[in-house]
């Protein structure tokens, strides 16, 4: 079994979400007592969301940066991003490694092409789903993105910094969430990709109106597979 790096704290409660599927998974494939290998950096969201809000992208990218190579030197033989906005600045923190980084959209995306789904609704934070650097990972696997219009993105973000990176979670903002489904269904979506790592906090499959990818399983699951790939088996 290989050690998988994770780079979380943004927010901490998805983060004990990705240590949790991590395990369950490894202790289900493998049995007995079996639990998985893990380096852990937990960041103080407060000051990654100080550099999001100020827009210095470069501050962030060097924080993750340096959180990632801490994972390598604390073990870690892949390493996982445990959040979908801060992937903005995955390209820094992969060229900071020497060991793999793990792409949540690549998780994404995998689960969305073994269901035969081709367009994906995205609820995320505003910079997900107004950006492109998420959509354009989507893209290399053939998989299209719909969105929200701006009322509906403007509530998704409202209540995913105002909510739930606080560990709220309102049965109106549920329903809520649910009527912007709809409205991407009608928009011709076969799944919806909570492309928020908090999202499945608040929204899952017995509420949506459409099947859902909820990305912290998704990217949780790959970073497992991998980790217990054999040596030397394609990342």
């Amino acid at each position: 079994m290989q050690t998988i790096g994770l780079v979380g704290g943004m927010s901490w409660h998805s983060t004990a979400t990705y240590y949790r599927i991590v395990n369950t998974e490894v202790a289900a494939r493998l049995g007995g007592h079996s639990s998985a290998r893990i380096s852990l950096q937990s960041l103080d969201f407060a000051e990654v969301r100080d550099h999001q809000l100020r827009g210095d992208w470069a501050g962030s990218a060097a924080l993750l940066a340096d959180a990632a190579r801490r994972c390598e030197a604390g073990g870690a033989d892949l390493v996982g991003l445990c959040t979908n906005l801060m992937h903005k600045n995955f390209p820094a923190m992969e060229s900071a490694l020497t060991v793999p980084a793990v792409h949540i959209a690549d998780a994404v995306a995998a689960v969305a092409r073994r269901e035969g789904w081709t367009t994906l609704g995205l609820l995320g934070t505003r910079w997900v789903m107004e950006e492109t650097f998420y959509a354009d990972r989507l893209a290399t696997h053939g998989i299209d993105v719909v969105v929200p219009p701006e009322d509906g993105r403007d509530l998704v973000d409202r209540v995913v910094f105002e909510e739930l990176t606080q560990g709220i979670v309102r049965a109106e903002s549920r329903a809520a969430y649910v009527a912007v489904m709809e409205g991407l269904r009608d928009r011709g979506a076969d799944a919806v990709v909570l492309a928020c790592t908090e999202i499945g906090l608040l929204v899952g499959p017995e509420d949506a109106p459409l099947p859902l990818v909820d990305s912290t399983v998704a990217h949780a699951s790959l970073l497992v597979d991998r980790a217990l790939a054999p040596h030397g088996a394609p990342a």
